[in-house]
């Protein structure tokens, strides 16, 4: 039988069997490789995180025009995707003061070497209010 669904549609569904795949593997991975892991998922400019908040900001702007132009949207629709869009946001610039740590203790260590706990980081301002 062949599969009639659109291919972005089958591409969203993969991502999001694979994002499954990688909490599951992350819930059994040695304390090294997971925060590789994490890492990875959260750094501030590649990350999956950022990448997640620039696919909802791309949805309420594109529900935000259809809207505009008469199409099926509800207002409410674009603004709760722009919401969370900017939510997401907010929690990618609280962890972003942690990128550094993250980035630190990913590093594989030196041969030989003994790990070393990485430096609790200090809260930096954001500059934002809430």
């Amino acid at each position: 039988m062949t599969d009639t669904t659109p291919s972005p549609v089958r591409l969203a569904g993969e991502i999001a069997r694979q994002i499954d795949r990688l909490a599951a593997h992350l819930s059994q991975a040695p304390p090294h490789e997971a925060v590789q892991i994490l890492s990875a998922v959260l750094d501030p400019d590649d990350g999956a995180l950022a990448r997640f908040t620039t696919l909802l900001a791309t949805g309420s702007h594109y529900a935000k025009e259809q809207r505009e132009n008469g199409g099926p949207f509800p207002a409410e629709v674009w603004l709760a995707l722009g919401r969370a869009a900017n939510e997401l946001h907010d929690v990618g610039l609280d962890l972003d003061e942690h990128a550094d740590t993250f980035r630190q203790l990913a590093r594989p260590p030196a041969p030989g070497s003994p790990p070393v706990a990485a430096k609790p980081s200090s809260p930096k301002p954001s500059g934002r209010s809430r």
